[in-house]
Formats: C-alpha cells, sequence, structure tokens
C-alpha cells in the first residue's frame, strides 16, 4: 500500500514529474522568438491584421470562455475527477446567466449563470463521487441532459418576450466595458506604425487593455487566483492530494469526498462563468448551440497546458487567436499564417537533428516543405480552412505536447473511503 510520505514527493507539490521544466525566462525567450518570427511573416507577407489591437482584443475575448471552461477541468482533475462535462455546465450557464439577466440585470445573470454550472458540477460530483460511476460516461450524459433541459426551458421562458424566440432569449444589458486612458490610445498609434517586432507587442499588449469587458478582467484575474489556491494554500495541497493518492490523504486525515465534491462544484460554476461571458459579454443573448464545443477546446487547453494554470493560460490563448480568425480578415491572415508554420516546423525540425533524433526532423522538414509550398503556389485559403483552423490547431498542439504531459496520478480513479485499510 502507499504510504502517507507518497504526499511529500516533488510531482504533488509542483503538479509534474521531477527533472527538467521550463523555467519562466525560457518561456519568455521562446514567446519572444515566436513573436519575432511572427513579424518577420508580417513584413514579407504584408498582412498586418494578424498582430493589430483590434485582433488581438477579438482573441482575448474569445479565449476567456475557453479560459475559464479549461480552469474548471483543471480544479477538478487536480482532485481526480474528470471533467468532460464541461461543455454541459457551459450551456447550463449561458442559459441562466440570460434568463436571469433580462430579468434582473447582467451582474444577476452572471451570478445565476455561476449557479447553474455549479447545479451541473454538483451533479457530476453525486454520479462519480458518491455512486462511482465512469467519469468519461457521467460527463457525457450530463452534455445530453444540459443540451436537452435548455431546449426544453428555452420556449418556456423566452417565447412571449419582446426579442425572445424558443432558441433565443430577450436581450441583457451589457455588463460596460473600459480602455486604459492614454496607453490605450498610445498603444494604438504605435501598433499602426508597422515596425519590426515592436509594433506587434504593442499590438498584443493592446488588445489586453482596449475595450475590456469587466468580467474579462475577473476571468483573468482567476488564474493566478487558482495558482495561488491550489499552490500556495494548505486548502490547495489537500485537494490535490485526492488527486494523487486519495488513500494517502485520507490516511493523513483529509475528507477526500469533501474535497473532491468542492472541486467539482467550483469547476461547474468556472465553466458556468465561461458560459455566461458567451450569453451576456461576446452576444449579449441567449442562444441555442452557443457554446459552439468550447468546453471540449477548454479541455484540450487544459491538457496542453499540462494541468498547470499558466499553461492552460496560453493554451487558451493560442485557440481564442486562430479563433478570431474566423472574424477578421479570415483568408489573408490564415495564408499569412502558413508562412508561419512552415517556419516553425523548420525551426523544429533544426531543433530535432541538434538532439539527434533525425527520422523526426526529416518528417517534420518534409511537412514544412508542404506547408510552404501550398503557401507559395496560392493567393488566399477557402473559407473551409479558415472555420476549421482553431480545431486543427487544437489537434496539433496536443499531438506534438503530449509527449511531455503528465495528469494526476488518480485522475479518474475511482475511490471508496477507507479502500486503504
Amino acid at each position: 500500500m502507499t504510504t502517507a510520505t507518497d504526499l511529500n514527493q516533488p510531482t504533488l507539490e509542483h503538479g509534474a514529474p521531477a527533472g527538467r521544466r521550463i523555467s519562466l525566462p525560457v518561456l519568455l525567450l521562446i514567446i519572444a522568438g515566436a513573436l519575432a518570427l511572427t513579424s518577420i511573416v508580417r513584413l514579407i507577407t504584408g498582412a498586418n491584421g494578424i498582430t493589430n489591437v483590434s485582433q488581438m482584443s477579438t482573441a482575448l475575448q474569445l479565449a476567456v470562455p475557453i479560459g475559464l471552461a479549461g480552469l474548471g477541468g483543471l480544479w477538478a482533475e487536480r482532485a481526480g475527477v474528470v471533467n468532460i462535462g464541461l461543455e454541459g455546465m457551459m450551456i447550463l450557464g449561458t442559459w441562466f446567466g440570460a434568463w436571469a439577466g433580462f430579468q434582473w440585470g447582467p451582474w444577476t445573470g452572471v451570478l445565476v449563470g455561476i449557479v447553474g454550472g455549479c447545479l451541473g458540477g454538483l451533479l457530476h460530483a453525486i454520479v462519480t463521487i458518491t455512486f462511482n460511476v465512469n467519469h468519461i460516461v457521467s460527463g457525457v450524459a450530463i452534455n445530453i441532459l444540459a443540451l436537452g433541459a435548455t431546449r426544453y426551458l428555452a420556449p418556456l421562458a423566452f417565447e412571449g418576450h419582446q426579442g425572445g424566440s424558443a432558441k433565443q432569449s430577450p436581450p441583457v444589458d451589457s455588463l460596460g466595458h473600459f480602455s486604459v486612458p492614454g496607453l490605450s490610445d498610445g498603444l494604438k498609434s504605435l501598433n499602426d506604425q508597422h515596425w519590426f517586432f515592436v509594433s506587434d507587442i504593442a499590438g498584443l499588449l493592446g488588445g489586453l487593455v482596449t475595450h475590456v469587458s469587466w468580467l474579462t478582467l475577473i476571468a483573468v484575474a482567476l488564474i493566478p487566483a487558482s495558482w495561488y489556491i491550489l499552490w500556495r494554500t494548505p486548502f490547495g495541497l489537500r485537494l490535490r492530494s485526492c488527486g494523487e493518492n486519495p488513500v494517502a490523504a485520507e490516511s493523513l486525515g483529509v475528507n477526500v469526498y469533501k474535497y473532491k465534491y468542492l472541486a467539482v462544484i467550483i469547476s461547474g460554476g468556472l465553466a458556468g462563468l465561461g458560459g455566461v461571458f458567451l450569453s451576456i459579454v461576446a452576444n449579449p443573448f441567449y442562444l441555442e448551440g452557443q457554446t459552439s464545443g468550447r468546453g471540449y477546446i477548454g479541455l484540450a487547453a487544459m491538457i496542453f497546458g499540462n494541468w498547470m494554470p499558466g499553461g492552460l493560460a496560453v493554451g487558451a490563448g493560442l485557440f481564442g487567436y486562430t479563433d478570431s480568425l474566423n472574424l477578421r480578415g479570415g483568408s489573408a491572415n490564415v495564408h499569412a499564417l502558413l508562412l508561419l508554420g512552415a517556419l516553425l516546423l523548420i525551426a523544429g525540425a533544426i531543433w530535432l537533428a541538434i538532439r539527434k533524433k533525425y527520422v523526426k526532423a526529416a518528417i517534420t522538414v518534409l511537412v514544412g516543405a508542404l506547408v510552404f509550398a501550398w503557401y507559395a503556389g496560392t493567393d488566399d485559403v477557402p473559407n473551409q480552412v479558415v472555420s476549421a483552423t482553431p480545431y486543427v490547431v487544437t489537434l496539433v498542439v496536443l499531438a506534438l505536447s503530449a509527449q511531455r504531459l503528465r495528469m494526476p496520478k488518480a485522475n479518474g480513479m475511482q475511490y471508496r473511503k477507507g479502500q486503504g485499510k
């Protein structure tokens, strides 16, 4: 039997196996290098839209619901409960948020939407923790149940109200937006100069301080708050111990059931908040099918981030950016990014060759050459490719990052109180 001393292993305290990890300076250097390469592509192709303020602002707005869903998944899975039901909990958040929002105001809608997501999380917790039902089965069932329930409730709640129908709620008042005075205009002016690297950084930062919703500010703050709670407090240590070794945690007096329940309910609330963002901020109304699989993409962002808040935020930003290409000059921008993809593949091949992985390097070079041939032989890309870009990027990123991933050891495992005795 695993002993209680396992709780003190490095894997629990840091959330990853002991060994080489990317330090913050190295990570910042990698991001700066990618941004510099993007700037070179922008200058070559003339596609200034790929890093302008409007593009980055849209990307941030699209990244928020994905990030909140992924953060919900992180809380649940750090406690050992796989939450495939994030999509359903987001659906509940969209419906409950809009339903309360058009009647009693947007901030009431935010609170009620969170409660709606929490209800989905509570149901998932009861089924998986108390009755030990397979986590995947429960999550899929919640997704189906949430979709069916909102389809049934929408006509009852929205029909007969001005602007409402069987598939859409009446409009909800805005939560309000803000731009940082002086800084927003200054960064936009700098971005409009189209200088190498400097203008691209200005575009990135400008998107973070221009026309930002108050709910976006709250969502961004939840990333470091979750990191602090889960990695710097006794509560977080106990919660993560339930996802690493619940038997050892129980032997130290941790109420495993309580922490798992709390984690999954919080998970549902965060996913519900992501749904609220879609039905109050992104659009001022509930619309059937509004989530469009963002719960699943949020789960992918969490996996890409190796079950860590910082990595999750990077993944959500990447997926939000690719999704924003659909809305702003999609075809021209995606065509320019083909060149970026080719250059990144060549850089990856060089790195693999340095590490003496010659077969993988050769394959990577071949793929890079094919992508470059696609870029050089066309002037644009089909709209279908633009629409599929976020999902293709999801698959590619997960495939490339799969080898370095490490989930919590007891994630998805059934647990019964006292089973270690």
